[in-house]
């Protein structure tokens, strides 16, 4: 790889930022429109800063983009015929070496009521999802419920050892998923519901985590319509001077707080990360569908959603292989490179605005760290687009982030795994147009690109699931 002019001081770290410049993968391929409940949206990865809970590692992988909070009467279910998946790389070949991985169930009560005069009353089930109020310990008028197990897979995701992941305080393996916040009115107190449905889990090997999966408000910030109306924004002006046209969409998120230790495994402190889902090979339409069985399944599992490092396939990845990259692994993305070498992002942002995108080609110093990782920071060896993040550099509190990542001097930040208050949209803008890079190369890589929407680490909670309660459907009551 030859020599490339990139800037003395933060080397390349934030380079990696080109695989997003609008950070999460909200509807990105073509196929993924037609089943949005194995959607992943965003996945971050970071040591956690929760006062107290230094050697762990927090893991979130969010799936069913723009969430109306009001979109009843079945509102967001995940899909009980998918697989969710967690992969974590720990020894560098951008192969799994753990899965945490995800299926989840729909349970109908069938709740009914006595309809009719006396003598001639006809039992009728109901047309909602509950018939009154659910507090944290009272669910019996809930009439579709979700539970989920959690197995970790050791090695090969399909055929390696796989060990169930269980609540430490009951050794019960089933979890229940709270469902989804329809309003004030059917659940008063949601904080505390949500909160009874957080868990303490017992690994294979006998260690102690935390889990939570739920709905959730979205973490994600964007200046989402005028992004994609060619970039219809002002990429110069405040980076809070535009709504985030998301702020009150809802996703589901699948939260995991583990060891350091029983995730790198002794082979030293990078990992990479990322989720997929994947569905039956077949599938087949029933002429009487019912809830149990929509629809006729078999085969094995084929995957269809991917994420990792965010917005790699919207606005990296040509549209003509988006789903090929959907259904590809980190270890076959040399597959991909050509749309590394030459993004063709910078052109058209300085087609869009007149800026001068980067004259440098192939962009090195990109397929360096998309292939390898940050030297110094996040290098590992492994060949493939994997969020990275080197578990050795402490948690920063809290009130200490920057939320531009390594940009602002933050090394626990972006592109160091991801956490929920850096803003990669920001960052992103700028690693694309050079900000690295040397001034004969990239000529306007220093000015301060933004999309306008604005995040930091005070908008989340200081503490395990890190993310918001999500918005209500009904916010009377």
């Amino acid at each position: 790889m030859s020599e490339l002019p990139i800037r003395s001081g933060l080397t390349g770290m934030a380079a990696v930022a080109l695989l997003a410049l609008v950070p999460s993968s909200h509807r990105e391929a073509p196929f993924i429109t037609e089943t949005p409940k194995v959607d992943a949206t965003d996945f971050y990865l970071f040591n956690s800063y929760e006062p107290g809970r230094d050697g762990f590692v927090t893991i979130v992988a969010n799936y069913l983009p723009l969430q109306a909070a009001y979109g009843g009467p079945n509102y967001f279910a995940l899909d009980p015929d998918a697989l969710y998946e967690i992969h974590i790389d720990n020894n560098g070949d951008a192969i799994e070496d753990l899965t945490f991985q995800f299926d989840f169930a729909s349970n109908l009560k069938d709740l009914a009521l006595s309809i009719g005069p006396a003598g001639a009353q006809k039992t009728i089930s109901v047309p909602l999802i509950n018939i009154g109020s659910i507090d944290a310990t009272q669910t019996g008028n809930l009439n579709v419920g979700e539970t989920y197990t959690v197995n970790v897979v050791t090695g090969n995701r399909r055929t390696g050892k796989s060990a169930a992941v269980v609540n430490a305080a009951t050794g019960a393996k089933v979890f229940e998923k709270p469902v989804d916040n329809i309003g004030n009115k059917s659940i008063p107190d949601y904080d505390a519901y949500a909160a009874a449905r957080t868990f303490d889990i017992q690994l294979p090997d006998g260690s102690v985590g935390r889990m939570f999966v739920g709905q959730r408000d979205d973490p994600f910030v964007v200046n989402l319509g005028e992004a994609f109306d060619l970039f219809n924004l002002n990429p110069l002006g405040p980076p809070d001077g535009a709504e985030d046209i998301i702020a009150d969409d809802n996703v589901t998120s699948l939260i995991l707080e583990l060891p350091v230790a029983y995730l790198t495994g002794g082979n030293g402190s990078i990992l990479g990360g990322w989720t997929t889902a994947s569905l039956k090979t077949e599938s087949k339409r029933k002429k009487s569908p019912t809830f149990a069985e929509p629809e006729g399944l078999k085969g094995g599992w084929s995957q269809v959603s991917r994420l990792s490092s965010p917005l790699v396939n919207e606005l990296v990845i040509g549209l003509k292989d988006k789903d090929r990259f959907n259904a590809s692994e980190p270890k076959d993305d040399a597959q991909f490179l050509d749309y590394v070498t030459h993004p063709s992002l910078p052109e058209l942002l300085e087609i869009l605005f007149g800026v001068r995108a980067p004259d440098l080609f192939p962009r090195a110093d990109l397929v360096q760290i998309f292939v390898t990782g940050v030297d110094g920071l996040t290098h590992n060896g492994g060949v493939g687009e994997m969020l990275r993040l080197n578990t050795a550099i402490p948690a920063t509190p809290r009130a200490l982030q920057s939320n531009l990542g390594v940009l602002g001097g933050d090394l626990a930040g972006y592109p160091n795994g991801r956490r929920l208050g850096d803003d990669v949209v920001d960052i992103s803008l700028r690693a694309v147009m050079g900000v690295l890079l040397d001034a004969s190369v990239a000529p306007d890589g220093q000015l301060p690109y933004t999309d306008g929407a604005t995040v930091d680490a005070t908008h989340f909670a200081d503490a395990f699931p890190y993310c918001n309660p999500p918005h209500p459907g009904s916010p009377n009551g």
